[in-house]
């Protein structure tokens, strides 16, 4: 009965102890029972090589039997001091090591873990199954190697995918600390969309200043809201609501909304997608759309200039591709952009084909 109350003394004195009184526990138990080991003339088991090894298996109750005590105190001192406290601390360690990984697994789902990532994606906002309707798409393997994903909200929720993205709750989205631990600085890309637009200018204001080298892009309700932060930060791409437009569209030319949203949806056959030409010798339009279409299954729809705002879709066949332009195209899947720009060498391959043998 003694024993019990004190095994329940020390459960409850080292379940709310610190690891350090843990760590200084175990020391002093290691030591007392050298000591007392030692005096008793134990040699055998307090030999280097011996002590530890069994201090552990009695402690733990494996008792494999291969040592044990030889003398009558001895004997004594294992069953009065030994077992007893060894069996205590052996069970009060492993439940701190368990209350330590269940709070570092616990700190993850609750968003309070410091993410680690580089050019990752950074994803601003809760929005219920918009939210994860989003995450999806960026998660499609059409995409070809997506990025790692870190899902950043105020909401006091949950992760609610965990596994398959990482987790971070914050007080606000202007809050330095809070942020810093989705690697906002190290983001390859960051998706801001909140439910209030007020909420989204003040935080694409503050990414930008925090993570000025990222791809930042940030969705309006009200386009007037867009514009004036295009205006302040012209890098940051405004998505605007197209409900209108769309609605409008579509009882015009019935489909375009079905359309419209296969061509947004990377999970479901062909789809858009963009890359940019990084080559010094510009290449002309005609060439590559006769590439994407031929060789890659492809349609080349448009071109956007690095210093034009207005993106030319449909662009004429006698134009040309310059250094930093981006391109869109429809496709099954994202292309390399290797494979985009490789119209130099299916030429010479034409060119030997021409000449005689």
């Amino acid at each position: 009965m003694l024993l019990y109350r004190v095994r329940r003394l020390l459960a409850s004195l080292f379940i709310k102890a610190s690891a350090s009184t843990v760590i200084f526990a175990v020391a002093g138990y290691v030591a007392s029972c050298y000591l007392l080991l030692s005096a008793v003339g134990e040699s055998d088991l307090t030999a280097p090589g011996n002590f530890i090894y069994w201090l552990v298996v009695t402690a733990s109750t494996v008792g494999y039997g291969d040592l044990s005590p030889v003398t009558p105190a001895g004997k004594l001192v294992v069953v009065a001091w030994v077992i007893p406290l060894g069996l205590s601390l052996f069970a009060m360690v492993i439940t701190q090591v368990g209350f330590a990984v269940s709070e570092f697994a616990q700190r993850g789902k609750r968003g309070l873990r410091m993410t680690d990532h580089k050019n990752h994606t950074v994803i601003i906002g809760w929005n219920g199954t918009r939210t994860l309707r989003l995450i999806e798409l960026l998660r499609s393997k059409t995409n070809g190697a997506a990025a790692e994903i870190v899902l950043c909200v105020e909401a006091d929720i949950e992760n609610p995918m965990p596994g398959k993205i990482d987790f971070v709750r914050v007080e606000s989205f202007s809050h330095i600390e809070g942020m810093q631990r989705a690697g906002l600085a190290d983001a390859a890309r960051i998706i801001i969309d909140n439910p209030l637009d007020d909420v989204t200018l003040t935080t694409a204001l503050f990414c930008d200043k925090l993570s000025p080298r990222s791809h930042k892009t940030a969705y309006f309700q009200d386009e007037n809201v867009g514009e004036l932060l295009r205006a302040h930060c012209p890098n940051i791409e405004c998505i605007p609501s197209v409900a209108v437009e769309l609605l409008a569209k579509s009882s015009l030319d019935p489909g375009s909304a079905r359309l419209h949203r296969q061509l947004l949806d990377s999970t479901y056959g062909m789809t858009q997608y963009s890359v940019e030409y990084r080559g010094e010798q510009p290449l002309p339009i005609a060439a590559l759309f006769d590439r994407f279409k031929r060789d890659l299954s492809a349609t080349l729809i448009a071109v956007r200039r690095p210093d034009q705002v207005k993106i030319d879709v449909n662009p004429a066949l006698t134009a040309r591709v310059g250094k930093g332009d981006m391109l869109y195209y429809i496709a099954a899947q994202r292309l390399d952009e290797k494979q985009c720009f490789d119209i130099k060498t299916q030429a010479e391959e034409g060119v030997g084909q021409c000449l005689p043998d």
